[in-house]
């Protein structure tokens, strides 16, 4: 099948702005509104399950990619999803390749060039942002990967609805000095804040030493 034409499409709007990625990120914009919080010594992130019928069983929000790595996302749930799998094929292949656990900065970079192809055609881009925490022998490190493949690092990232009141509540909060259960307070008060109701949420925890991400059952503190 050949490749569709791109003089078919309207690629770019008035402002040279990709038109189906500011799509996407709209859609990303009215999902789950999603934390990631980093210090030196641990990852933590946390995404707010959305009410659903009382007889569906809501869906992961949190996800293992590897025993050292962790993601979230908010956006199109199956879009969410794929991304998801698409890490985890990652880093399986690295380490049938390498014999040695893909480091964080791999994964993101392999995740931004998956998610830049769908910029490259006329096709309708992944409606999702992923954060990414991984731990490597750099140490504990953070990534949000928006649609059009651009990648951030750092130590504190919000997505979804409301995200700019979710990262103003955790850019004042922060401490690099804070325990992980200071960072998963401020994660639910930022997710509080943004939404202006107290939500449902699910985290994961990754700390240093441990290397090992881990779900927190829902419920406990």
């Amino acid at each position: 099948m050949s490749e569709p034409s791109a003089s078919r499409f309207p690629f770019y709007g008035p402002q040279g702005r990709l038109v189906l990625v500011d799509s996407a990120l709209e859609a990303v914009s009215r999902g789950s509104t999603t934390i990631g919080i980093k210090t030196p010594r641990f990852a933590v992130l946390s995404s707010q399950i959305k009410p659903t019928h009382p007889l569906i069983e809501p869906s992961e929000k949190v996800f293992s990619i590897d025993y050292h790595v962790g993601a979230t996302g908010s956006g199109y749930i199956g879009d969410i999803l794929q991304l998801i799998d698409t890490l985890r094929l990652e880093a399986q292949k690295h380490k049938l390749t390498y014999d040695t656990p893909i480091d964080t900065d791999s994964l993101a970079k392999h995740l931004s060039s998956y998610l830049h192809n769908y910029t490259t055609y006329a096709v309708r881009p992944q409606a999702a942002s992923i954060i990414v925490a991984g731990a490597d022998e750099t140490g504990i490190k953070m990534y949000q990967v928006d649609p059009s493949g651009t990648f951030f690092r750092g130590s504190g990232f919000a997505i979804g609805q409301s995200s700019e009141v979710a990262l103003d509540v955790i850019t004042k909060g922060y401490s690099a000095d804070m325990t992980e259960q200071q960072a998963g307070d401020l994660a639910k008060k930022a997710i509080e804040k943004a939404l202006g109701e107290k939500p449902i949420v699910e985290t994961g925890v990754l700390v240093a030493g441990e290397d090992r991400f881990r779900k927190i059952p829902l419920g406990q503190p």
